[in-house]
């Protein structure tokens, strides 16, 4: 019985020479030293590119150049410019800002496809076999336009820096973003408000500090990230009203200010939360988990052995709780309290590794599509704060409270009342 061909051509070793070697359109095609860095980053290239365009011509397709001394690889020209992105992308107080963590994701890519190559050889093509790559990586559409973007940006900025010409960058801009169902990236779902069932159900399942945080954020529309690091000394307490003024938020290099206003029923929620040193956050995991030590002792069934009581804590724990929460602890909270309070099975809150594969890609994917459809995220309250207060007070006010420079801004947040449509078309038409 004849093999089948593959439609996804193969790396493989060529024994009489030692190279290794792809087979594309019946052609022979010799990438360098079989197991090299080299020989697999001109494979995942040359694959990114078949992908891309199936029907390009072998030559195409694997375009080797020589390089000179004087020449910049992509590899050299990435390197300069993480050197200026850790000096640039930091926060008032000097932390590193999370966009260092996206610029790295999308050059890891880029370094995997491309990193030997002459950068002014890199062009529109190049570009185009990169993003593919992230399609077939299963990356989301919007993601994907985002990474593009940054990679653009790392050639924008080696042109300003005289590396490479600037046609080089000019070319790359030819590259139109991905658009909404019409390329072969996955489609993410809009975030939407969370019903207040939902919240309701959650509350009594989290710490009562996750609670608070939900609260705060349902009632003030702050971003979560702000709540997380509320502070006493942060917050004017002289007025009827209270303004939280945060030490970083996320417009801070557009040199914009960020109030969070916090009424009488906001206020109640913090109260008890508040501290005599105003430098220490309000919500702090290590209390939360001094709590939940504290009633599972109260709740323990059997005595304690003689061995446990005479035990001590480690002075120095591997991972000792933080001085406050991070949106990504804040979010895992929520989601560990959507778990309990809508009660995911047994078999799909943790997956035993030793599960023989097909069946636990079966329940991963079983566990993913529960979570989407019972669990909630710390952003969508941002999103029902917003809603609330368009409903009732306008998108003017809306867009002051959320702190938004635009009224467009705030439409993005808040979900059209469909019901004052019905109203008025009933009238009208």
């Amino acid at each position: 019985m004849p093999r089948k061909k593959s439609a996804v051509p193969s790396y493989k070793l060529h024994k009489a020479s030692g190279q290794a070697r792809v087979i594309v359109k019946g052609q022979h095609v010799y990438l360098g030293p079989f197991g090299s860095d080299e020989s697999r980053e001109r494979y995942a290239r040359l694959l990114a590119k078949f992908r891309a365009d199936p029907q390009a011509s072998v030559q195409n397709l694997d375009s080797t150049v020589q390089l000179t001394p004087q020449d910049f690889t992509v590899n050299e020209v990435i390197l300069r410019y993480w050197k200026h992105a850790e000096g640039y992308y930091r926060t008032r107080d000097g932390r590193p800002s999370s966009e260092l963590c996206c610029i790295k994701e999308s050059v890891r890519r880029l370094r995997m496809l491309y990193g030997r190559t002459r950068a002014d050889e890199f062009g529109p093509k190049s570009l185009k076999a990169v993003r593919q790559h992230m399609i077939d990586e299963g990356l989301s559409r919007r993601v994907i336009n985002g990474y593009v973007g940054r990679i653009r940006r790392v050639f924008k900025w080696a042109v300003a820096e005289e590396l490479i010409p600037a046609s080089v960058y000019h070319g790359l801009l030819a590259v139109d973003g991905l658009r909404a169902n019409r390329s072969e990236a996955r489609e993410t779902c809009r975030i939407k408000p969370v019903p207040e069932s939902r919240v309701n159900a959650v509350l009594a399942r989290v710490a009562p500090q996750i609670a608070a945080m939900i609260q705060f954020q349902l009632l003030t529309g702050c971003r979560p990230g702000e709540v997380c690091i509320l502070r006493g000394c942060d917050i004017d307490m002289t007025g009827r009203v209270w303004v939280f003024r945060p030490s970083r938020h996320k417009t801070e290099h557009h040199d914009l200010e960020r109030w969070v206003y916090i009424g009488p029923k906001a206020q109640a929620v913090i109260r008890p939360w508040l501290r005599t040193e105003l430098q220490a956050h309000l919500f702090q995991p290590s209390e939360a988990e001094s709590i939940r030590n504290s009633k599972r002792r109260q709740n323990r069934q059997s005595p304690m052995t003689p061995s446990q009581a005479a035990r001590k804590p480690k002075k120095k724990r591997e991972k000792a709780p933080r001085d406050h929460y991070d949106v990504g602890s804040y979010r895992r909270a929520i989601k560990r309290g959507c778990e309990l309070a809508f009660q995911i099975p047994d078999e799909l809150r943790k997956i035993s590794k030793k599960t023989p594969e097909p069946a636990r890609s079966e329940l991963r994917r079983q566990a993913a599509a529960w979570r989407k459809e019972h669990c909630w995220h710390p952003n969508q309250l941002r999103h029902s704060a917003a809603t609330r207060l368009r409903k009732e007070h306008g998108v003017e006010m809306a867009r002051i409270i959320l702190g938004h420079t635009t009224a467009f801004t705030t439409e993005i947040y808040a979900e059209v009342d469909q019901q004052q449509a019905i109203e008025v078309i009933a009238k009208v038409g």
